[in-house]
């Protein structure tokens, strides 16, 4: 068997790329001394652009994704160490040692976690966020009612997988 472990401290460094922040940098702008100080892609997005938001957010997603892909294709994982890959992908990413242990909120790491674990159902979940946006013009609005419907479709669409019932739960808290 594979060392589970060693997919857990993978995803951890991969989360843990401040991606916003390097991209900031690169612009001449830290990001923790503007806007809200945060380095995710609301702030960027806010700070530099929308185009440059939606990288990081497609960057950060593909962090929590590509842990979950990565402890996926060990093949000899249960799904308890393949969900701690995308967790550990989040942690690295909230607490990443590249800023002080300081670093996003882990907003698009977990949705990438989402996509890696149940892809029709994350986007699915997308589709309601960008309804939700449109006609509320707040990004806090799309989240919760997405947060909101994630454990709904999983317990809907997945009645007897108790452990992605539960997971759909934490993940949306």
């Amino acid at each position: 068997m594979q060392n589970p472990y060693l997919y857990l401290g993978l995803a951890f460094f991969l989360g843990s790329l401040p991606f916003g922040h390097w991209l900031a940098l690169t612009r001449g702008v830290d990001l923790r001394k503007q806007g809200s100080g945060n380095t995710g892609a609301t702030n960027v997005g806010r700070v530099l652009g929308k185009k440059w938001g939606y990288l990081v957010f497609a960057l950060d997603l593909g962090k929590g994704w590509l842990a979950v892909a990565m402890a996926q294709f060990a093949g000899e994982l249960s799904d308890r160490w393949v969900l701690a890959s995308g967790v550990c992908a989040v942690l690295g990413h909230v607490f990443s040692p590249w800023l002080g242990f300081r670093g996003g909120k882990g907003v698009a790491t977990s949705a990438g976690i989402l996509v890696g674990l149940t892809p029709w159902i994350a986007l699915a979940v997308v589709g309601l966020w960008a309804g939700l946006f449109q006609i509320s013009r707040m990004v806090s609005i799309a989240s919760l009612g997405a947060a909101t419907a994630f454990p709904v479709l999983v317990f809907w669409l997945h009645p007897t997988q108790s452990f992605l019932q539960w997971t759909s739960i934490g993940i949306s808290l």
